[in-house]
């Protein structure tokens, strides 16, 4: 059985990532569109902003988070003084910066996703006087639903997992910020806490091979759905 403090951790991890990826999943269907279907000077460096937390060190996300949307980061600032809102050592701060390390994950899959879709059919949709915001609603984004449910779903175990960006932007804050990954951090320096540390790793081991069989799971039901309606 879980101690309080265990369960506390896994449940602000689930509250954190489910809010990250609720709030990322309509920016990152918008960016897998936009990546997917336009082109534009600039695109390269547009994709190459979109993925580069894939390749930076976590540490780096969460130091420009802190300078940018901490109490007195650049933008942070602004955001306390005029609506009293603050990132910093907040759970807030932590879905920002799960949100911010999980988002390329997100578009990556959603932008497979929609080019997947066969062009043909919005072109036949326009010609029969279908506005371009119905084709998107009624044929591109049901088409390309398998992308979009496994980029949120492999967002949403990616956002579980974080540790590096989470620590350096909102530290280590028991029932405030410490998902699970930091909770293992915590038992880990602790001497005598390896029975705790080793729960805990479990229980992020079955969540997230749970997420990667329900998104293949969701994928191929979704896939037939759309192959029986075709």
């Amino acid at each position: 059985m879980l101690t309080e403090y265990e369960l506390q951790a896994l449940l602000l991890s689930l509250k954190i990532a489910g809010i990250a990826v609720l709030f990322s999943l309509p920016f990152g269907i918008l960016c897998a569109w936009v990546l997917a279907r336009c082109q534009f000077i600039g695109k390269s460096m547009l994709d190459g902003l979109i993925h580069l937390p894939l390749v930076l060190p976590p540490v780096v996300i969460g130091y420009v988070l802190l300078l940018t949307m901490g109490r007195q980061g650049v933008i942070g600032k602004w955001l306390y003084e005029w609506f009293g809102l603050t990132f910093s050592f907040s759970w807030r701060g932590a879905a920002l910066a799960v949100a911010v390390v999980s988002f390329p994950l997100m578009v990556r899959s959603i932008r497979l996703g929609l080019e997947s879709v066969d062009i043909k059919l919005e072109q036949a949709a326009r010609t029969l006087g279908a506005s371009p915001l119905k084709i998107f609603f009624t044929i591109t984004l049901p088409l390309a639903l398998p992308g979009i449910l496994t980029g949120t779903i492999l967002a949403f175990a990616r956002a579980l997992g974080e540790f590096g960006a989470t620590i350096t932007f909102v530290s280590n804050i028991p029932g405030e910020t410490q998902t699970i990954p930091l909770a293992m951090y915590s038992f880990i320096e602790t001497p005598g806490a390896e029975n705790e540390a080793a729960r805990l790793c479990i229980i992020a081991i079955v969540i997230a091979l749970a997420s990667l069989v329900v998104s293949e799971w969701l994928s191929r039901i979704a896939r037939k759905r759309l192959e029986a309606a075709c």
